[in-house]
Parts: C-alpha cells; sequence; structure tokens
C-alpha cells in the first residue's frame, strides 16, 4: 500500500528512512518534475525501479544529494579542476557527471557509463529524504519510458499505483525543465 504524506516531519522521515532501507521505491517533488528513489547500493531496490520505469540498466541513473559532505567520497579522488567545476554548480538543479574511479557507484546505477550523475539539490524535500536516508538517493524522473514526467501526485499514482511505496507530498521547485547535465570532464552542457 502506498503511504502519502503532505509534509515532512520527523515520522515522515523515519518512514522514508525505513521504505529506502527495506528496498521501497519512494516518490517525491523535485526542483521541476516528480521523481522516483530508492537507495543506490540496494540492487533489487534498483533492479525494481527500472522495471517501474521500462529503463534499460545501461542508461544509467542520477543520484541525488542533500550536501557535499554526502557524496564527498565521490569528489575525494577528482583534480582539483573538476571538484571546483562541480561545487561550481551545486547546490542547485544542475547535474554534473563525476568520474566514479573507484568503482563505488553500483554498475546498475551507473549504468555503462564510467562517471555516475550526481546532483547536490536545494529542493527541501528532496534534501529531506537524502538527510533521512543519510546517504544520496537515486533520483530520476517519475513516469515510464516514452511518457511525459508526473507533475502533479494523481499522475504518479496513475503511473504507478502500488508500485510506489511511499509517496511524499509537496510542491515542485520553480524549474520548469528537468536539470542541466554537466561533464565535469569535458566541461561540457549535455542539457
Amino acid at each position: 500500500m502506498t503511504r502519502a504524506c503532505t509534509m515532512f516531519s520527523s515520522w515522515h522521515a523515519r518512514q522514508c528512512r525505513l521504505t529506502l532501507r527495506d528496498g521501497g521505491i519512494i516518490a517525491y517533488p523535485t526542483e521541476a518534475v516528480w521523481g522516483l528513489g530508492c537507495d543506490p547500493w540496494h540492487t533489487a531496490a534498483v533492479e525494481r525501479l527500472l522495471d517501474l520505469k521500462q529503463r534499460p540498466a545501461s542508461k544509467g541513473l542520477i543520484l541525488a544529494a542533500s550536501s557535499v559532505e554526502q557524496i564527498e567520497f565521490l569528489l575525494a579522488p577528482l583534480t582539483t579542476t573538476q571538484r571546483s567545476a562541480a561545487l561550481a554548480h551545486w547546490p542547485g538543479p544542475v547535474t554534473c557527471l563525476l568520474p566514479d574511479l573507484h568503482d563505488q557507484i553500483p554498475a546498475n546505477v551507473r549504468g555503462e557509463h564510467r562517471s555516475i550523475a550526481v546532483r547536490v539539490s536545494e529542493h527541501p524535500v528532496v534534501r529531506a529524504v537524502c538527510e533521512a536516508a543519510g546517504h544520496p538517493v537515486v533520483s530520476t524522473s517519475c513516469n515510464p519510458a516514452g511518457r511525459p514526467p508526473a507533475r502533479w501526485s494523481w499522475q504518479v499514482r496513475r503511473y504507478f499505483g502500488a508500485g510506489v511505496d511511499c509517496l511524499i507530498g509537496g510542491d515542485l521547485g520553480g524549474a520548469r525543465r528537468p536539470s542541466r547535465i554537466f561533464d565535469i570532464v569535458s566541461g561540457h552542457w549535455l542539457r
């Protein structure tokens, strides 16, 4: 049964943490669209999320974090220039491609890439979700492949019904489009 939350209290944080720990899928508002998330180190949860979205594992997924500290393990092996390039965009609605030099992110999250897409969000719900988890979470648009991303909670329910274990209410941020993507190695914008 999907649990719906209208504001992020300590009770909601606990529900979110337990859902993620147990391999559940959560839905929550982000900067521009609703997101689907799970624990990136819970293999079955990632596989279930990919199946739910009908998304090929080879495409990879994005990680969202509440702070730079949550993803410091990915930043530490980078050059000073690469690190500065990422930090210049955070917190905010920019996703940076970071090389995963020590294979710290599971292959089913990274996809066929050697880099991992990471966003340090300033959206209050995304930050609260990551804080509740105690680590970054998978954050991908809430829609089956080929369908428009959900912009309202009723679309989340229509798309996925009981496939979402915890729906965390809140408002979308002010962005009209999904986050931009910046490759810190090449210095190019990909989206």
